[in-house]
């Protein structure tokens, strides 16, 4: 059991932009055409978290269809080194903004866009996220492990760590 939070604001993004800022992969979800999920996992770009997360993807992809049916989105944050979970809801849009995209460019993308950020194929993806719900543990894991033992023994489960609820 875990202490329960709900934030909003500022403080809510400050407290999503601390638990995602050094996970660089999240796995995206989207809603097919035929009400069922497709989840992948995604780059995000290492941008400050303001309650808009960026994406560079292929503009044919399936991802993309998807968005363009149903621009609900969820992207799911995992640091198991760290006891940090982080599910993020909002809105996906696409575009092709030569300029965001020249912001988010590193040479590694050249992987997958071979003609570098001119490459036809690239767009850019924005999520407005809206919400989110996050779980973290409070402690090192040696201190976990004392905190669940005495949870157990206790019966007292507030200590274990923090789950909250963010507005945005």
């Amino acid at each position: 059991m875990s202490e329960e939070v709900a934030l909003s604001g500022d403080e809510g993004r400050k407290k999503i932009a601390g638990l995602i800022k050094d996970i660089h992969i999240c796995m995206m979800t989207t809603a097919g055409a035929d009400g069922s999920f497709d989840s992948r996992p995604m780059a995000t770009q290492q941008t400050e978290f303001d309650g808009t997360v960026w994406f560079l993807t292929r503009g044919e992809s399936g991802k993309v269809h998807e968005v363009q049916n149903d621009a609900h989105i969820s992207l799911l944050y995992a640091d198991t080194s760290d006891s940090k979970y982080v599910v993020a809801k909002g809105r996906a849009t696409v575009s092709k903004d030569k300029a965001k995209i020249h912001d988010l460019w590193n040479p590694m993308f050249k992987a997958w866009f071979p003609g570098g950020e001119d490459d036809p194929a690239i767009s850019v993806m924005r999520v407005e996220v809206t919400e989110a719900q996050f779980w973290q543990a409070s402690s090192s894991k040696i201190v976990m492990g004392v905190r669940y033992l005495a949870a157990a023994v206790t019966g007292d489960h507030s200590k274990i760590g923090e789950h909250g609820t963010v507005k945005l």
